[in-house]
């Protein structure tokens, strides 16, 4: 199992949650607001005629646990969703994840992210 995080534009993330419903692989994904920032630096905004750096931007992080076999789709749908020429575009994560626990149920495993 894997799991995959995205850190992308919060426009990007109903086009997401839409593709995701779809495909039918994956039955679940966790959403949080972040901010941060990167190669962009920060966006120049203006407030009463003032030029105002904002250095921490709007995010969101989207994640999901998958299958192994799942895990290429997935990045693939978010790559042809997210990516585009312009700085703070996103990153996406991928780490191994050892176990899962329904805590429902008590599964564990692979029955656990079904």
């Amino acid at each position: 199992m894997k799991k995959v995080e995205a850190i992308i534009r919060p426009e990007k993330v109903e086009a997401i949650k839409f593709a995701i419903d779809q495909t039918g692989n994956v039955n679940g994904m966790t959403v949080s607001q972040v901010l941060g920032c990167g190669l962009q630096k920060g966006q120049k905004t203006y407030v009463r005629g003032q030029a105002v750096i904002t250095t921490l931007l709007p995010k969101v992080s989207v994640s999901f646990i998958l299958a192994d076999e799942d895990v290429n789709a997935v990045i693939d749908l978010i790559l042809d969703i997210c990516q585009s020429d312009e700085c703070g575009t996103g990153k996406i994560f991928i780490s191994p994840i050892e176990e899962v626990i329904r805590i429902r149920t008590r599964e564990h495993g692979q029955a656990a992210i079904q």
